[in-house]
């Protein structure tokens, strides 16, 4: 699947080469409009830029999205609304991901317990302030002296709670941005469509194309005074049909790359930390199944888990098989070779330079000895519970040390976000809680041994099971009152997040204590490898960073970070194997890939509304924009600036994106517009939905 070119392009890429084609995740404050310009006769200028900046939000869990309307209506996948909808399904005891959800008037939005969006609003330059704080200091102290320097420069920037500052490592060091955020923290739900629709073709699809896939939902900002938040940073949809070969942009939040790792690093991905992460993956794939076939509700509870697990596992397979290939190899070793040839050839560079390599691969070695303790004593295995008693032991004893000495999820700037995260009322199960800390011990005990002391300080002659049972039976952590805006007025959660350490250490409350038992542990660990591996790996990935500059220049594009980031394409079907494939399809082909059978059978709606279709609407299509994980649900806009398409998926050549680029394969998925509003019109009792859209077409 993934041909030479790929292989070749990817490589550039990892050795700092110029960028080819329409590659990159561009930052906003450095995107190249004149390469555009030149490629496709239109330069993006500030005020452009500027607008869709504003209008791309980040929501906090993982995903993008974006306004739609100068009401605050907000646009996104389905599957990053997935939480969000299992949450309010089941406060109302309802499946809204199984059967779909409209709010047919404000007044029936409900809230999305512990969701926030973030809106960029500004981004400066910071690197020479980070770089000079950290001059000098020993290896073991970097990571240290950078937090604070960095805990610094986010508290003088966010001014309030409304406010996230953020400083963003970009190249890997070579440079440091300063981010604000506006967060966004009243969101409600609007419409989601049945889940059979939103990933129609399941797995065997996923990743692949044609597809048919309705993956949308619509989600709505309110703002401090209860009422929907108004805005004129607002995208919105374009009233014609975006065409094959026209110049399209996706705005979004790309989750990392890894296209600037040395050969050590991709070789400790291909041979380590791949490997063990599709293992945990596979095995978390087979418990939680066995899980959902408990019963209708323990389905419908975890299903959002089950489907991330999912999605990672088949995303990281593509990136190990992408690994895999010794043509890889053998052209990343050639290219680094070069590089290091032309610093070796520059005494100057030689003697500022010439030796970072060997000092990252001897840090990659002491990254891979120390990673699977370092897991095993942090990791929660996503264990709501776990993470609340962790934070809520933590929390008393960090915010009373200086700023700059906390551990970073505690600095001012980021607690009012943990402590959003810890105080949700989202509904809590027992059952799953159960399932996830006994799979979470059975790890840790399987890792460590049984003769580890904290294995056996935590179990005991007792099994995971067990101890779990224990510990969720046994905990109030579930208990928090809050108003009807969901912020929290009372429980054992808030009292204790707001007590003293020594209130907090006299609890009785089992799991609080039980995270307590082993936490000088787990801190000692996670303090060995901030000193020893990565204060020490981000002052030498600082010095490739400079190598890089010195050598090509500075004029490509960073690895992506969780930011936003604009790409440019066009859209493009390509050809697999001597077939080309079609970047359109449409709603007829949908009916035709209709079996009457799960993943392939259409939701009851859909066949209902069948004859009031317009058959030849487009509906999914594809472009080579470059994405990666974290741009589902960016949206994708003409050069208008109007929403042609809503992002949600790559084909099956994008997985090596983490890697590398190839804009001849690698294509961008998404939903088309014309696709969301027939929908909206003919399908679903949604009009008023569509109207308020289309009410902010130019």
């Amino acid at each position: 699947m993934r041909k030479s070119l790929f292989l070749f392009a990817s490589v550039l890429a990892l050795a700092g080469f110029a960028v080819q084609a329409d590659e990159g995740m561009w930052t906003y404050n450095q995107f190249p409009s004149s390469k555009v310009a030149a490629a496709y006769g239109f330069a993006p200028d500030a005020d452009w830029l500027k607008r869709l900046q504003l209008a791309s939000v980040r929501i906090a869990g993982g995903c993008s999205a974006s306004v739609v309307s100068p009401s605050g209506l907000v646009m996104t996948n389905h599957h990053c609304a997935r939480e969000c909808i299992q949450n309010v399904s089941g406060q109302r005891k309802k499946d809204f991901n199984k059967d779909g959800f409209i709010a047919r008037k404000p007044s029936e939005e409900p809230r999305c317990p512990g969701m926030e969006m973030n809106q960029l609003t500004a981004i400066s330059d910071v690197t020479q302030l980070v770089q000079d704080a950290t001059k000098g200091a020993a290896a073991e102290r970097f990571s240290d002296v950078q937090r604070a320097a960095i805990a610094g420069i986010e508290k003088s920037c966010a001014t309030g709670d409304e406010w996230r500052c953020e400083v963003v490592t970009l190249f890997r060091g070579g440079q440091y941005n300063l981010y604000k955020y506006r967060r966004l923290q009243d969101i409600r739900l609007v419409f989601a469509p049945e889940d059979a629709i939103a990933f129609f073709g399941g797995d065997p699809d996923n990743f692949n194309f044609p597809r048919y896939d309705l993956d949308v939902s619509f989600l709505r900002i309110y703002g401090a005074d209860g009422k929907p938040w108004k805005t004129d940073a607002f995208l919105p949809f374009s009233k014609t049909s975006v065409k094959d070969g026209e110049l399209t942009f996706v705005s979004g939040n790309p989750g990392g790359t890894s296209r600037g790792m040395t050969l050590s690093q991709v070789q400790d991905m291909r041979d380590s930390v791949l490997p063990n992460r599709l293992m945990d993956l596979s095995h978390a794939r087979g418990w939680m199944t066995e899980y959902q076939q408990r019963g209708k509700e323990q389905l419908r509870h975890s299903n959002d888990d089950l489907f991330g697990v999912e999605n990672s596992l088949k995303a990281q397979r593509g990136q190990h098989e992408s690994l895999g290939d010794a043509g890889f190899t053998a052209q990343l070793t050639k290219d680094e070779t070069d590089f290091r040839r032309k610093v070796v050839n520059n005494p100057q560079w030689m003697a500022d330079y010439g030796d970072v390599w060997d000092n990252i691969g001897a840090l990659t070695l002491k990254a891979k000895q120390q990673r699977k303790i370092l897991h095993a004593l942090t990791y929660t295995n996503g264990s709501v519970l776990m993470d609340i008693a962790r934070a809520v032991w933590r929390h008393p004893v960090e915010v009373r040390k200086p700023n700059g000495e906390r551990l970073v999820e505690f600095s001012d700037a980021r607690l009012p976000q943990l402590a959003q995260s810890v105080l949700s009322d989202a509904p809590i199960y027992d059952e799953l809680e159960t399932a996830k800390i006994t799979y979470g011990l059975t790890q840790m005990r399987e890792v460590l041994s049984p003769d580890h002391p904290v294995v056996k300080k935590l179990l005991g002659n007792k099994s995971p099971q067990q101890v779990a049972r224990a510990l969720v039976r046994g905990t109030r952590l579930q208990e928090l009152k809050t108003n009807a805006r969901g912020e929290p007025t009372g429980g054992l959660r808030k009292t204790l997040w707001d007590a003293d350490a020594a209130t907090v250490a006299a609890s009785s409350d089992p799991l609080l204590k039980f995270v307590a038992s082993y936490d000088a542990e787990a801190r000692a660990a996670r303090k060995k490898f901030e000193e020893e591996v990565e204060g020490p790996l981000k002052r030498q990935q600082e010095r490739l960073a400079q190598a890089r500059f010195a050598v090509y220049g500075d004029t490509s594009y960073p690895d992506a970070t969780f930011t936003l980031r604009l790409s440019y394409g066009r859209v493009a079907g390509w050809d697999e194997n001597g077939t080309a494939v079609a970047p359109f399809t449409d709603f007829a082909g949908a009916y035709k890939r209709h079996t009457g059978a799960e993943p392939f059978a259409l939701p009851a709606s859909w066949l209902k509304a069948r004859s009031k279709i317009n058959l030849n609407t487009p509906f999914n299509f594809v472009t080579n924009n470059d994405i990666i994980g974290g741009n589902s649900g960016s949206p994708m806009v003409n050069q208008k600036g109007e929403v042609v398409g809503l992002v949600f998926d790559g084909n099956i050549h994008s997985l090596g994106g983490e890697f590398g680029f190839d804009a001849r394969l690698n294509r961008t998925v998404a939903v088309h517009s014309q696709a969301l509003l027939e929908a909206l019109d003919k399908i679903y009792p949604a009009q008023h939905i569509a109207a308020e859209i289309r009410a902010g077409q130019r």
